[in-house]
């Protein structure tokens, strides 16, 4: 039972509305949880001990069974610190929000991309002012090769090779310069 404390009229505990609503809000963080790859849960800070049960939940289909082991999961993360919980929760947001950055920074590589394949020389110029890094020679021959592709319909090996190299410029990406030095030999 709740209570209520005598003297001030408040409830010693939450209400079984109050308590439900949490169930649910726990119950929907399992839900998100399974829909994940299992990459993107070991991003995540996610408990050890509720990493088998969230591997068991991926792992049943039947609609009554998952839903049964799902409803199992929750209970089990309810059981958790609720620090532990809303950590996981900040870092499912901030994943949410690393998305949509980098969905926004790979628009901006395919604009650099697009603009540099039908404005030509103009285009590299007002790259290189704002990237003086960026590798002139290189840009314009993997331009050249792109359009060349194109004219011709050959597969797109130097458009995506234009592309790793507009975001390792731009955003500075070491790995990406070292990827396409690789892939540069391998296709030669």
């Amino acid at each position: 039972m709740r209570g209520r404390d005598e003297d001030t009229g408040e409830f010693f505990s939450p209400s079984r509305s109050q308590n439900r609503r949490e169930a649910l809000e726990v119950l929907a963080l399992a839900e998100k949880l399974v829909a994940l790859t299992e990459a993107q849960l070991a991003k995540l800070p996610v408990p050890e001990a509720l990493l088998p049960h969230i591997r068991e939940t991926k792992r049943i289909t039947a609609h009554v069974a998952h839903k049964r082991q799902l409803a199992f999961l929750a209970k089990q993360m309810r059981r958790e610190d609720e620090d532990a919980l809303e950590t996981l929760r900040d870092a499912m947001d901030e994943n949410g929000e690393a998305a949509r950055r980098e969905v926004a920074a790979m628009h901006r590589v395919e604009q650099w991309r697009e603009r540099l394949l039908d404005n030509g020389d103009a285009a590299l110029a007002e790259l290189l002012d704002e990237y003086p890094q960026a590798d002139r020679q290189r840009l314009r021959q993997l331009v050249r090769n792109t359009l060349e592709e194109r004219k011709r319909n050959k597969p797109p090996h130097s458009f995506r090779e234009l592309y790793r190299e507009l975001r390792a410029v731009v955003f500075g990406d070491k790995s990406a310069d070292g990827d396409d030095d690789e892939l540069v030999v391998d296709e030669e």
